[in-house]
């Protein structure tokens, strides 16, 4: 064969092969996205279908642990796959299904409780005897009862303690503070609110803030040592401001210490602006631990409640499962929140994960019922009981929510800024403990401040613009 025909032939056979390969990789490049066309086209239907599940969820407020939303979402998303595979292949008609089978698989796991839906209360404390008191409001709370050391001065005035929540459990912390102030003397009583801790559940529809105070109120009664003097922290701050402005209530007072308190009503909960210094929020080590969070049917749930898509006593979780699920790690920053800044990489241990107990649902039923409550200032401005307001340097409160019980309250004798210590102001660090004992005890006994008198009704607009 001539050399050019031989060239001739390598031409033709190159440019076929260049053909082939071309047109090889145009088909593959064809195949590939056909392939993530109906990949993306899958997943888009399966995220609508979820999507669809969750609006469904609001709808029926969960209605038999979200079953109805489930099976309302499988029976439309089955409908709508036979029609598209009404005119294919038996074969073909099985694709549109997958979408509906994995959305079908994923949103069941919100159906299903992965813990106990009876409450399980927290074992027995080694250090302390729970005792169970019926109150007249038909509330049944856990009492704990630390008596004055033996050996040492005794103060006559029992003293009660509100702890913070609003429905949670009293943390290991707080009751080692409450065996400090025994130590020295103090008869002291403790409750965990209704529904928390080992104290009996309520239903939904009774957790409120009249409530809480209408609580405290049989106590004291059921207490039956006359007046006694209180200490409300944080959320317990609340309930015991708003039994301030009750004189039925605040009739069984001796004196009264509002340490850190949260908003106390409707037109107060409106308020915003500054905190008092930095917190340890945000740069504090995540907590460790195992979330509810991390499980699907807890973060539905959580999340739309606290968004105030779902109402409290949803029909997707029940009080008693929500309870059981709520860990130590799902509170997040809040409890760095409760430490400053200089704090962030030493904050302690609050409590036990058995001893640990937070009714999320709630605690938002409580909130929502003050938020929808109208001002207390002029029945709180008629008040008589000796009062203290406790305020601490990190905190990460509103600081306006503050000043707004130290403004309306006339019986507010004194003010005690603590330096160095965040919400949480007795929380076993350095001597915080005995510094807060201190600010108490010397205020129960009538005695001068240990700290300026800071800030005065006065101070308090310059207060606010020093952003401390």
């Amino acid at each position: 064969m001539p050399l050019s025909a031989i060239r001739a032939a390598r031409r033709t056979g190159s440019a076929t092969s260049r053909r082939a390969s071309r047109t090889g990789s145009r088909t593959a490049i064809r195949t590939v996205g056909r392939i993530t066309g109906r990949l993306l086209a899958a997943l888009a239907a399966v995220v609508g279908l979820i999507a669809v599940f969750l609006a469904l969820i609001v709808a029926t407020d969960g209605a038999g642990s979200g079953v109805v939303a489930w099976g309302t979402t499988l029976a439309v998303a089955a409908a709508a796959a036979l029609w598209r595979g009404r005119r294919r292949t038996w074969r073909r008609r099985i694709v549109p299904f997958v979408p509906v089978v994995l959305a079908a698989a994923l949103t069941a796991t919100v159906c299903v409780p992965t813990v106990a839906t009876a409450r399980h209360y927290p074992p027995a404390l080694p250090f302390v005897a729970t005792q169970h008191w019926s109150l007249a409001t038909g509330s049944r709370v856990a009492v704990y009862h630390y008596p004055p050391a033996a050996g040492g001065s005794r103060h006559p005035v029992p003293l009660v303690y509100l702890n913070g929540g609003p429905v949670r459990g009293i943390s290991v912390l707080d009751h080692r503070f409450l065996q400090l102030l025994a130590r020295q003397g103090y008869d002291v009583y403790a409750y965990e609110q209704a529904g928390g801790g080992r104290s009996d559940l309520l239903p939904m529809d009774q957790y409120s803030i009249t409530r809480s105070v209408a609580d405290l109120g049989a106590f004291v009664e059921r207490l039956g040592k006359g007046r006694v003097d209180v200490v409300g922290f944080s959320s317990g701050a609340v309930v015991l401001t708003r039994a301030l402005a009750d004189p039925a209530v605040s009739a069984h007072f001796h004196r009264a210490v509002i340490a850190e308190p949260g908003p106390v009503d409707g037109p107060t909960a409106h308020l915003s602006g500054n905190k008092g210094r930095p917190s340890a929020r945000g740069i504090a080590p995540a907590m460790t631990g195992p979330r509810s969070t991390h499980r699907p049917r807890y973060a539905v749930a959580f999340g739309l409640m606290r968004l105030g898509l779902l109402r409290p006593d949803t029909g997707l979780v029940g009080q008693a499962e929500g309870d059981n699920a709520f860990t130590a790690a799902d509170l997040g920053s809040d409890t760095a929140s409760g430490y400053c800044a200089k704090d962030a990489h030493r904050i302690p241990v609050e409590d036990t994960p058995d001893n640990f107990s937070f009714s999320a649902a709630a605690s938002l039923r409580v909130q929502q019922t003050i938020k929808d409550s109208p001002s207390i200032a002029p029945r709180l401005k008629r008040s008589n009981t000796p009062a203290m307001l406790m305020l601490a340097e990190c905190s990460s409160q509103v600081r306006a929510w503050e000043t707004t019980v130290l403004a309306d309250d006339p019986a507010i004798q004194r003010t005690q800024y603590m330096p160095g210590v965040g919400h949480h102001m007795w929380n076993g660090l350095d001597d915080n403990d005995q510094r807060a004992a201190t600010v108490i005890s010397d205020f129960l006994q009538d005695q001068p401040a240990p700290l300026p008198n800071y800030p005065t009704r006065a101070d308090i607009p310059a207060f606010l613009r020093a952003h401390k």
